[in-house]
Parts: structure tokens; C-alpha cells; sequence
């Protein structure tokens, strides 16, 4: 396998771009990469297309779709509201719905620390019998956050607060009734995130169906995971996909994938939070790929990790699990 010459496309990441090409050749290989790979490491080129969301329009239908006090899954007819909303603008009704989730998230990290400002006044309108949903929609926050500050005005113990949001049953009936409506009511900041986990491994796999049948060899995350704790006492560096051949997609290197099963925004929270982990993965295997299922915005800049989409992706079984959830 022989170097390539600088490509001038790889503009600002020329740096992460040869350390991916170079990783095989390295004294000392990074960790998850084996010392002996048979047959060694083949050039393999890809193209892959992506259709991106433009910043305006981000901005615009971000504006639209969002309401005050509204973080949780939506009926039927509001997401009918919001696919009539979106229609004129060049984004779809799961990529507008995985954009509302983002500005949701960010609001929730966002509001924190005012939310546990106004601690003492939610309790005591809690107490006087306000509902948890209008308090929510008091603060403009997240149920779940707003009933975890009372909790906290109640001077329990961050501790105590998680177990008894673990099991509600040490709560009494009204707060056990009011906790399941902000659970029933809140996408961001409920408890039980199973069925997003379980959609977002499933993805995982489709894509490592997807590389295995264009020949490309690579290491799971789980693999690297139970390696790094055995060497390491924890998992350190562990991408969905590492690859054990010298992948170039749209002619550019690409030693490792992750992927994210929303949509790429260029909101600041969720960019700075990828960017610090493709900073991990960049400072020992160069440069990478984020694969979003629901596409990405155009505004979205990471240093090290090429944007890609789900297009070229055979998603029926994505779909279909989604179908039978829903």
C-alpha cells in the first residue's frame, strides 16, 4: 500500500488525513489496530452521496416547528401540523422531527441552572396543587427536569432524587401521578431512553452490513470496548466501525466511522459534543466519517470527521422496526 500525495480537498484536515493513511505504517500501532493484518490493508475508494439540509433552512423551520413547554412525542395530528409547516422548504418530516428533538435537548441544557433558580416557586406552586405540564410550560423546560427541581427544593440528595425517579413507587400517589404524566410527556429528559438505544444499534448494524458488502474489513465498538477495559480499566477510544483497510470515501481517508442515529444540526451543543469525540478518535486514527441517519445540516463544521448521510443505505429494516413501534 503507497502513500497518496497531498489531496488539496482535504483542505484543513490534510493534518488527520495522512495520519489515517499512515496508521498502518505507524511503529507503534493505535489501539484496536492489530499488529498483523491478513492480507494487509487494501486501498478501497467509495463515493457516497449526501444531500444536505441549508443553514436557512435550519433556521427557519427550527423557528416553526418548536412550541414553548412542548418536549414530548407528538400526537399524530401536531405531526401532521408540522409536515404542512415544512412544506415548502427542502427538509422531510423525520429530518424537521430529529431537528425539534436537538433544539429541545439544547433548551433542556441550557435552562438548567435557570430551572434550579426557580426551584423554591415550582415547589411551592407545585404544592398548591399547579400541575406538573403547566410548570413545564412555565419555565420552558423539560417536565422531567421541572419535577427533579422540586425534588431538589425538598433538600433530597441528588442520590435519593435518582433512585426515587428508578422507582417511583417510594413517591407518594400524587407524586407518582404527576412524575408518569412529565415521563409520558418529556422525549429529553425521561428515564427510560431504551427503545432510542435499541433503534440507534440497530443502525449501527445495518451500516456494518452495508461496508461488509463492499469488502471492507473493520473492528466493532464492543470489540474495542471489552479490549480497552481488559488493557486499559475502561473503553477509551471506540468507534462504531474501525477500519482495517485504507478506506477513501468521496476521496477522502477514513479510518473509523460513527454512527448517529438523528439529525446532524448545527446547534451548538450537539456540534461541540461530537467534535470532542471526534477529537478522541482523530489524535490516534486521523481522520473519520459521522454518518447521520436523518442527514445534516450544511452549517454543521467538524474538524476530522467528513459528514456523510444515510442515502446510500439499505434502510428497510430501520423502517420497519420503527413501523412496529409506533
Amino acid at each position: 500500500m503507497e502513500d497518496t500525495e497531498v489531496d488539496p480537498a482535504w483542505g484543513k484536515d490534510t493534518h488527520t488525513c495522512l495520519r489515517a493513511i499512515r496508521r498502518f505504517k505507524a511503529k507503534n500501532r493505535a489501539m484496536g489496530i492489530p499488529e498483523n493484518i491478513d492480507p494487509e490493508p487494501q486501498t478501497i475508494d467509495i463515493e457516497w452521496a449526501s444531500n444536505p439540509v441549508p443553514l436557512d433552512v435550519q433556521k427557519i423551520v427550527g423557528k416553526l416547528i418548536v412550541k414553548r413547554g412542548e418536549f414530548g412525542f407528538l400526537e399524530s395530528d401536531r405531526v401532521d401540523e408540522i409536515a404542512q409547516i415544512i412544506e415548502k422548504y427542502p427538509i422531510g418530516i423525520e429530518q424537521a422531527l430529529s431537528l425539534r428533538s436537538a433544539i429541545n435537548q439544547e433548551k433542556s441544557v441550557y435552562s438548567h441552572r435557570r430551572i434550579m433558580d426557580q426551584k423554591k416557586e415550582l415547589r411551592r406552586r407545585y404544592e398548591d396543587g399547579t400541575g406538573i405540564l403547566e410548570l413545564a410550560k412555565f419555565v420552558d423546560g423539560p417536565p422531567v427536569n421541572v419535577f427533579r427541581a422540586i425534588l431538589a427544593a425538598r433538600n433530597h440528595s441528588k442520590n435519593r432524587i435518582k433512585m426515587m425517579l428508578k422507582e417511583p413507587g417510594r413517591m407518594s400517589e400524587r407524586d407518582q401521578e404527576q412524575f408518569q404524566i412529565a415521563e409520558d410527556a418529556d422525549r429529553v429528559a425521561n428515564v427510560d431512553q431504551s427503545e432510542t438505544h435499541i433503534a440507534a444499534d440497530l443502525f449501527e448494524d445495518i451500516l456494518c452490513d452495508h461496508f461488509e458488502s463492499l469488502g471492507v474489513r473493520f473492528r466493532r465498538q464492543g470489540e474495542l470496548s471489552k479490549e480497552q477495559i481488559l488493557s486499559e480499566g475502561r473503553p477509551i477510544r471506540t468507534p462504531d466501525l474501525l477500519f482495517l483497510d485504507d478506506l477513501r470515501i468521496n476521496g477522502i481517508p477514513c479510518a473509523w466511522i460513527d454512527a448517529k442515529h438523528f439529525f446532524g444540526s448545527a446547534l451548538s451543543f450537539p456540534r461541540k459534543k461530537t467534535q470532542k469525540q471526534v477529537d478522541r478518535y482523530t489524535e490516534v486514527y486521523g481522520q473519520g466519517a459521522i454518518i447521520y441517519r436523518h442527514g445534516f445540516c450544511d452549517g454543521l463544521h467538524l474538524r476530522g470527521a467528513q459528514k456523510l448521510d444515510a442515502m446510500p443505505v439499505n434502510l428497510s429494516r430501520l423502517i420497519e422496526h420503527n413501523e412496529s413501534r409506533s
